[in-house]
């Protein structure tokens, strides 16, 4: 099991950014995600700073936690100019970044680039343009140019050299819970995502929760089949903050967490660095603790 941690885009490199970046460090995670959106729900009227230009300013100020997006989506991202921008961003952090990745959703990413009288992608139209986002960004990161054309997506004779300094490319987290989703996490992904079941009531409890996930496991697992993989090859990232669990209110509830999600096969959990007065407000000394001890009591 590895720990890991998403910091939220909201402050100022001067002015505690950068020391969140190097305090994940000293915590020994395993890797610091941070959210790529151009705004997020409640914190829409707050600062939001760029995904991209935060952690290549956290590949030069740290050296050994991996660094990475949780998750890029094709809401307002293009495949050439994105495989551009991560390459360079794994070459200056000499090969520590991981690629999470999602098909996104209606939030303010899929409205601000639109014009008046646009209406954003449905549901369906978000799924065909993931299911040609992810092979055509796989193959201009892996060769050393790309020409390609698909319903919504073209590279003309892109040039990516010299390439990711992680081989083949740079790993893909591909979140996903319905069948084309997890199809395309089953033979593009080294890892799979989840934050849980979305479809879940209001009020379902822990159990329920629980439940949910190891059906997503299950489903995760016929769509290997279907590609000949081993679900085995795939780390599985769960996200915490969007279940019923609260597993940030102290060391114990986490070991428990973890726990029983590691027997449905989880490799890596991730929690969110506590901001005051949110939605992920936590107790930091707990968060802290849990760092340097959950794994040692979760493994002893």
């Amino acid at each position: 099991m590895r720990l890991s941690t998403v910091i939220l885009p909201t402050r100022r490199w001067s002015d505690g950014g950068r020391a969140e970046w190097e305090r994940a460090e000293d915590l020994g995670f395993h890797t610091a995600y941070t959210y790529d959106h151009l705004s997020w729900r409640t914190f829409r009227d707050g600062p939001w700073f760029g995904a991209i230009p935060t952690l290549t300013a956290a590949a030069a100020t740290t050296s050994r936690i991996r660094l990475g997006t949780l998750v890029t989506s094709p809401n307002f991202r293009h495949p050439v100019t994105l495989a551009k921008e991560l390459i360079t961003l794994d070459d200056i952090s000499d090969g520590r970044i991981t690629l999470g990745i999602g098909a996104g959703g209606s939030g303010f990413d899929a409205t601000t680039l639109l014009g008046s009288g646009q209406e954003p992608w449905s549901p369906r139209e978000r799924a065909a343009r993931f299911g040609e986002f992810v092979p055509l960004l796989d193959q201009l990161l892996s060769e050393g140019e790309v020409t390609a054309e698909g319903a919504y997506y073209a590279a003309g004779a892109a040039r990516n050299i010299p390439g990711c300094v992680q081989r083949p490319r740079l790993p893909f987290a591909v979140a996903a819970t319905g069948p084309r989703g997890l199809r395309l996490a089953a033979r593009y992904g080294q890892a799979w995502v989840t934050t849980g079941d979305p479809k879940l009531p209001e009020d379902a409890t822990a159990a329920d929760s629980l439940a949910a996930i190891g059906r997503q496991v299950e489903r995760l697992g016929e769509a290997c089949a279907e590609t000949g993989r081993d679900v085995g090859e795939l780390d599985k990232i769960l996200l915490t903050g969007f279940t019923p669990d609260r597993p940030l209110d102290s060391v114990g509830a986490f070991v428990d967490f973890a726990g029983a999600h590691a027997e449905l096969g989880f490799d890596e959990i991730v929690l969110h660095a506590p901001i005051p007065d949110s939605v992920f407000a936590a107790d930091p000394a707990v968060f802290e603790k849990i760092a340097t001890e959950g794994l040692a009591q979760l493994n002893g």
